[in-house]
Formats: C-alpha cells, structure tokens, sequence
C-alpha cells in the first residue's frame, strides 16, 4: 500500500461525468460499420474524479490511485502505466501525465455495480481526463476530451471501441449522434420542451441484471461476421433507424413510438446474435411485459449481465408497482435510480 502523506494540497481538482442507458443505434458507432446513427441518454449518477495536487517535492509518491469502488490505493508508476492493476485508469494517467513538478492523489468513484454496461468506463475516463487536462495550459473541450479518452481504450489498450459512450459522457443530455466515417462523428442534442424532459425522465427505469457484463467471446463473433457482411447489414441498419425513430418520437412527445424503437433496436441486437439479449434480460423483459411497459433496451452492446432500460407508461402507480415487483420477482435485480444529466463533462477547483 502506498504510504500516506499528511501535506496539505495547493489545489483540488473535481470532475463529474453522467453514464449512458437507452442507446438505440449502438454497434453502428464502430470501425466495422464504417457509419451510424445513434441516440442515447446521460444519465446520473455520474462518476467523480478529485485530483488533489502537491508539490513533488512533498510526497513520496508522484501519483497515488485511489479506487474507491476496489477498495484499493496504490502508488502508480508512470514507467509501468497500463501494466498493474486497473489498465485503463493507469493509461488514462499516461495519456494525461502530469507536469514533473507536481504530485498527485486520484481518487475515483462510481455509485453504478461494476459491468453494468452504462458505458462506465468512458465515463471515468473522461472524467479523469478532464480533471488531469484542467493541469495543463492548453484547455480542451469536451469533445476533444471525448476522443482523447476513445484513443485511450483503442490505441493504449487495444481494445473494441465505438465512440458514443465516451461522447454521452462529455455532452450529457439526450443526444443524436452522426458518424459519417470511423471515428468521426458529429454530436446534435435533443432540445425538449420541459414537460416532455421531465415525463421522460419518471418514466425511465434502470435495471442492473445482478451481474456483471460479460459477453466478449460473442462480441467477437458479431464482430467477425459483420466484417464479412459490410457496414449495410440488415441488422446495422435496423439499428440506425431505431436511433433516428428514437430521436423523432422524444421530439414530439411520442412515448409509444420511442417504446417501439426500443423493442426495435433489442431485436435488431438479437438479430445481430440470440446471446446478445441474455437470460436475466429475457426474464425481466418478461416482467416489464406484465406491468405493460412500452418499451425495453438491452443497455450497450448487450451479452449475459449487464442491465436493462424500460420505458413505464404514464401511470406513476404501475412504474411503482413495477419497481417493487421487480426484485420480488428476482432478487438478484437492482433498480438504480436516476435522473436525466442536463450537463456532460463538469470541471471545477474545490477551496482548499
């Protein structure tokens, strides 16, 4: 464990990203479908960074990580980023190093169970970026931030990445999403009239399905064959209407018809491959269809675990019904409450 200095900071760093649900049009935001249309939400809770900053000459350690969700604090070395216990926070910290003349403390927190597929980590990675950018004289904006924590999974770590977690996380809000060509892709926020944002934001319901994500050797598989298909796959292009009738029907209010895109954008995943809408989302689907939801949407690219947004009707009794019927029916399942995150990406400086 890394030993704990007693100092006091010069400055304290803040920074709050939302997570995303409800992302009609996902898997056409990817290098592979070349381009997409796709809608999604940001939502609270949102993680928080705080970076607290010391002279290097105060602390033992350049860098401390807390990772407050693990339960763990480490001293992290900036030869070894990527190579010791959370990968993508220790290369998020090499993409945003910080001056050599400074020390700092990160620590990190998310109120969202881990694998929830909300888009978490590209949350915590834009919201680390940002806070460690707001060290630097050269400011960036929230969506320069965005492709810079995208490069972070895909060039640091070598990973599968679409683009639209990380850009709901800096943009916040509801939001339609154009990419003309991988990865570039152009952000339109859904002005609504503030009746329609406030009924939207009592009829969504978050459902974590009581375990972690976990569907990557499948991904795989879609991946593989989609290479083979093209970017105008059937399936690739029921999604990208399921993000243009999603953004159409929230325009006008149209509850029912945003219900059907939802129910639209989770067959065409279960199109794409049966494993994508698990066992736990089939068996809550189930039970939304009893308390006659409108809508349902396996969140991100889907698999085993994971969770689930529903869209309730505009009986606020039935959405309470369904909310204690829910771990009745499986105990495993967590309703997460949320709210609709006006604002993406906030930095700020606490007094020290």
């Amino acid at each position: 464990m890394a030993h704990r200095d007693t100092s006091r900071p010069v400055r304290v760093i803040n920074a709050t990203a939302p997570i995303r649900i409800c992302d009609t049009g996902g898997w056409t935001d990817t290098w592979f479908a070349k381009h997409g249309q796709i809608f999604n939400i940001g939502v609270t809770p949102c993680v928080e960074v705080q970076i607290s900053v010391y002279p290097r000459e105060q602390r033992t350690d350049q860098i401390t990580l807390h990772a407050e969700n693990y339960g763990e604090r480490y001293a992290v070395r900036l030869g070894q980023l990527g190579t010791q216990r959370h990968a993508l926070l220790e290369a998020a910290i090499a993409e945003g190093a910080p001056p050599a003349d400074l020390a700092l403390e990160i620590a990190i927190s998310s109120a969202m169970p881990a694998g929830a597929s909300t888009g978490t980590s590209a949350s915590v990675t834009v919201a680390l970026l940002g806070a460690l950018n707001a060290l630097t004289a050269t400011p960036m904006t929230a969506h320069e931030i965005a492709y810079r924590a995208h490069r972070v999974e895909t060039q640091r770590l070598g990973l599968q990445s679409g683009i639209q977690d990380q850009l709901c996380a800096a943009y916040g809000a509801v939001n339609f999403i154009e990419m003309d060509a991988y990865p570039q892709a152009r952000v339109s926020q859904i002005q609504l009239e503030p009746a329609i944002w406030w009924e939207l934001e009592q009829r969504l319901v978050l459902v974590y399905l009581g375990k972690t994500h976990s569907s990557s050797a499948v991904h795989d598989q879609v991946i593989s064959r989609l290479e083979q298909v093209g970017s105008a796959a059937a399936e690739l292009e029921a999604l990208r209407h399921a993000a243009q009738e999603s953004r159409d029907a929230l325009i006008h209010g149209d509850f029912v018809r945003f219900g059907q895109a939802m129910i639209a954008n989770t067959a065409a995943q279960y199109a794409l491959h049966p494993a994508l809408v698990g066992s736990e989302a089939r068996e809550l689907i189930a039970i939304a269809q009893e308390h006659h939801v409108l809508g349902w949407k396996v969140n991100g690219a889907g698999g085993e675990g994971g969770s689930l947004t529903l869209l309730c009707g505009s009986s606020a009794s039935a959405r309470r019904s369904l909310i204690r019927a829910i771990p009745q029916a499986n105990p495993s399942f967590q309703v997460i409450p949320i709210a609709l995150a006006r604002e993406g990406l906030r930095v700020w400086d606490s007094p020290c």
